[in-house]
């Protein structure tokens, strides 16, 4: 029998199938790291010789459940939006991760990440933000948050850029969020809306920064992330409620053909989409019905 395994939050494979990316130099950890100059190693000698505290970070996702030789083109989710008072140097986000891994080589991950975060070290203030991210090698040198380098780019008469600020209304408002492979152009083009019929063009990632995910995609991650210092509480994820209908959810998840349309739902079970949670007594999930699941929870993880 083969079971997922956890190991410093890095998702592992399990036979020949695609696991989530590593954790290990994931966005939120590397974002904290990257507003105090900090390394963001959770081992790393010269970290521990001087006393810093390292970073944890959580989740709450569901996983395409898909192989290596899986040719995915994009996927597309709407995700209500809540207000938290996170305080600084707290992450709370809910994104959509459209990634390719080549074997258990993290540094092959590429990935093009669009979502939002509670963020008051990056932004100053505890509002909701949408942002952006990509890497083309597990984030171990390259890409970026937002447009701080090269890669993502941003057209004129956007609707949305990333790093601007949505107003949340205890759940009323819904953005809808689609990323996917333009038979076009080959790039992998990202639509923001607030109505997921009418969705207007962001901007793109070239497929020149990228290497494995040049060609397509091989997974696709859905769902809520926390980070924090080691040692403190870890901060809400989603509303704060446990998973149901009062909660923060993911809805009309699909996966995008070439022509940017939603093509087919992930089916529901073990066939379709993989649940994984980093701490069930902070964070959850309810099953996966009917394109949506719910997720969140209150926090208070300390390791």
């Amino acid at each position: 029998m083969c079971l997922p395994q956890l190991l410093l939050l890095v998702f592992m494979v399990c036979s020949d199938q695609v696991s989530a990316i590593s954790w290990l130099h994931n966005p939120y950890t590397w974002d904290i790291a990257l507003s105090e100059k900090q390394p963001s190693s959770y081992s790393s000698p010269l970290l521990m010789k001087a006393g810093m505290k390292s970073k944890i970070t959580h989740y709450a996702t569901y996983t395409s459940n898909t192989f290596h030789e899986s040719v995915l083109t994009g996927g597309m989710a709407t995700f209500n939006i809540w207000i938290l008072q996170n305080k600084k140097d707290q992450i709370s986000a809910s994104a959509i991760w459209v990634s390719n891994t080549e074997g258990d080589d993290d540094s092959t991950t590429n990935t093009a990440v669009a979502g939002l975060e509670v963020n008051p070290s990056r932004y100053g203030d505890s509002k909701t933000h949408f942002f952006t991210e990509w890497t083309a090698d597990g984030y171990k040198s390259t890409g970026c948050i937002n447009l701080e380098c090269d890669g993502f780019v941003p057209v004129n008469y956007a609707p949305i850029t990333p790093g601007d600020t949505i107003e949340a209304t205890g759940g009323k408002t819904k953005v809808t969020i689609k990323i996917f492979k333009n038979k076009a152009d080959g790039d992998w083009w990202l639509h923001f809306g607030y109505d997921n019929r009418n969705l207007t063009r962001v901007g793109y990632w070239p497929k020149s920064i990228f290497k494995s995910l040049a060609d397509h995609a091989n997974y696709i991650i859905w769902g809520g992330f926390t980070a924090s210092y080691a040692g403190d509480a870890s901060p809400a994820m989603g509303n704060g409620h446990w998973p149901g209908e009062k909660s923060a959810y993911v809805r009309d998840i699909k996966y995008d053909n070439t022509d940017g349309q939603g093509d087919w739902e992930p089916a529901p079970g073990p066939n379709g989409l993989r649940a994984y949670i980093s701490h069930e007594k902070c964070y959850g999930l309810s099953p996966y019905r009917n394109d949506m699941f719910y997720y969140g929870g209150p926090g208070g993880c300390t390791k």
